[in-house]
C-alpha cells in the first residue's frame, strides 16, 4: 500500500498517510488520460461562431451580366464566394464539441492521473488546509513552505471561503473540491496539495 508524508500549513512533515492502492497504485492509462483531457477541452468550447453561405447572404439576385459576349467568365448573382461581400464556402455554425467518454473511463483515467501524480512526487497531503483570515499572503505563505508556490491545485473536502478568497489572487493557484476534481486539472498542476479529509474523501467516491 502507498504511503505518503503529511505535512501541516508550515511545511513540517507531522506522520505519514497510507493512500487506497486502488487509486494510487493504479496501472497507468495515458490513452484513457488523453482522452478525458480532449473531452475536457472539447466542453470549453462554445461553439458558437457562424457565418453565411452564399444562400443566405443579402443581396446578390440579378444576374451581374449577360451570359455571353463580355469576355469574362459567365457569372449569376454578386454574392459567390469569390465576390467582396459574397457568401462563405462550408461556413461553420453553431455546433456542440461534447466528447463523451463513458464511466469506466473516466474512472481509469482519474486513477491514472492521481498514480502518475504521487510517482512523480506531485502529491503533498496537508493536515488541515485553513487560514485565519482571507489574505493572499497567508495563502501564498503556505503553498511556499509547501513548495508548492509555482503552480498549485488545492484540493478541499467542501467550500472554504477565506481559502477560496485568498487564493484566488495567485497567479499559480487553484482551488478544487472532491467533487468537481477533474484529470485534467490534475495533470496541468505542478504539485496536488490535498487536505487529509480530502484524501479520505476522494478515496470514498473512487476507490
Amino acid at each position: 500500500m502507498p504511503k505518503t508524508a503529511v505535512y501541516n500549513m508550515e511545511g513540517k512533515a507531522i506522520g505519514e498517510i497510507e493512500l487506497s492502492e486502488e487509486i494510487f497504485a493504479a496501472p497507468i492509462n495515458e490513452a484513457a488520460m488523453h482522452l478525458m483531457v480532449r473531452s475536457y477541452l472539447a466542453a470549453q468550447r462554445q461553439g458558437t461562431q457562424s457565418a453565411l453561405t452564399r444562400g443566405e447572404v443579402r443581396g446578390g439576385g440579378r444576374k451581374i451580366y449577360r451570359q455571353k459576349g463580355t469576355g469574362n467568365a459567365r457569372h449569376h448573382g454578386n454574392r459567390a464566394p469569390q465576390f467582396k461581400h459574397g457568401g462563405v464556402v462550408f461556413a461553420p455554425k453553431p455546433r456542440d464539441y461534447d466528447l463523451a467518454v463513458n464511466k469506466k473511463v473516466r474512472r481509469v483515467a482519474f486513477k491514472s492521473a492521481m498514480t502518475a501524480k504521487l510517482n512523480a512526487g506531485e502529491i503533498i497531503v496537508v493536515d488541515k488546509i485553513e487560514l485565519k483570515e482571507a489574505k493572499t499572503k497567508l495563502m501564498a505563505a503556505a503553498l511556499k513552505a509547501l513548495q508548492a508556490e509555482k503552480k498549485a491545485l488545492v484540493v478541499l473536502p467542501e467550500r472554504d471561503e477565506n481559502v477560496i478568497r485568498a487564493t484566488a489572487n495567485l497567479a499559480g493557484a487553484k482551488v478544487s473540491y472532491v467533487n468537481t476534481l477533474n484529470v485534467y486539472d490534475i495533470l496541468n498542476a505542478g504539485k496536488l496539495v490535498l487536505a487529509k479529509s480530502a484524501v479520505a474523501g476522494v478515496e470514498e467516491v473512487y476507490a
